[in-house]
C-alpha cells in the first residue's frame, strides 16, 4: 500500500463511527461499505492529513486515486474526489485517465457529480483532451460518462457552449434513465440562471422526458 493512502487509512480509521456506518449505507441503498465519518468531519480529517502530509506529487496521483478507489469505504472515494479537486489546476492532462476510471468504478451519483466538476476544469485547461474523450463519452454505453458529459459545464456559467449541451441532450432523448433525464433537467435549470429565454425556447420545443422538462423549468414560467 503506498504510504499516503497507509496514512489516511489510519487516520480514518481511528475516527469510524460503526453506529453511523449503518445509516450511511442504508442511505446509499447498501451499495457501499461506510466507516460512518459524516461529511464535515472528513472535511475536517482531510483537512488534516494533508497539513500533516501535503499531497500526492505529480506521478503518484493515479496510483493513490486507484488504491482509494479500491478499499471497501465509501469514505475513502470521497476523499480520492477531494484530492483531485484540491490537484484539478496542477493535474497533468494524462490526469483524464484516472477521472474516467473514477467515473466508471463504484458508480453512483454522490460520486460521479463531483468528478464531473473537476472533469469541467479539465476540459477547459485542455481542449484536445475535451475533444478527444468528450466525442467518446457522449456516445458511449456507460450512463455514467453520458451523465458526466451533460453536466460537465455546469460551473461554466456564461461560457458554456449551449449549442454543445444542446447536441448533447438532442442524443440522450430517448432515454428512459432516471439519472440521465434528471441531468438534462438540471443542466438547463442551471444555465437558465444565465440564459432563460434560449433554455425556455429549447424546452418548448424539443420533446424532453418529462422530468427533465420539470427540472428545466422549475424556476421559470411554463
Amino acid at each position: 500500500m503506498h504510504p499516503y493512502v497507509a496514512s489516511l487509512r489510519t487516520l480514518f480509521e481511528q475516527n469510524a463511527n460503526p453506529a453511523q456506518a449503518a445509516p450511511m449505507k442504508k442511505y446509499m441503498r447498501d451499495q457501499f461499505e461506510y466507516l460512518g465519518i459524516k461529511s464535515p468531519q472528513l472535511k475536517a480529517l482531510f483537512r488534516q492529513m494533508v497539513q500533516e502530509n501535503g499531497y500526492p506529487s505529480a506521478n503518484e496521483i493515479d496510483h493513490v486515486i486507484r488504491e482509494l478507489w479500491g478499499l471497501p469505504e465509501r469514505e475513502y472515494q470521497y476523499a480520492a474526489i477531494s484530492l483531485m479537486e484540491r490537484l484539478e489546476k496542477k493535474l497533468p492532462s494524462n490526469a483524464i485517465k484516472t477521472l474516467a476510471y473514477m467515473i466508471v468504478h463504484k458508480s453512483w451519483w454522490d460520486t460521479v457529480d463531483n468528478i464531473s466538476h473537476t472533469v469541467g476544469v479539465h476540459f477547459k485547461r485542455y481542449p484536445e483532451v475535451r475533444e478527444k474523450y468528450l466525442s467518446q463519452w457522449r456516445a458511449s454505453q456507460n450512463l455514467w460518462l453520458r451523465r458526466t458529459a451533460i453536466l460537465f459545464q455546469l460551473d461554466y456559467k456564461e461560457q458554456t457552449d449551449f449549442a454543445l449541451l444542446c447536441e448533447i441532450i438532442r442524443e440522450n432523448l430517448d432515454s428512459n434513465e432516471f439519472f440521465i433525464n434528471k441531468a438534462i433537467g438540471w443542466s438547463l435549470r442551471q444555465y437558465a440562471r444565465i440564459d432563460p429565454k434560449s433554455v425556455t425556447k429549447f424546452v418548448n420545443s424539443t420533446p424532453l422526458h418529462p422530468l427533465s422538462r420539470r427540472e428545466a423549468m422549475k424556476h421559470l414560467a411554463p
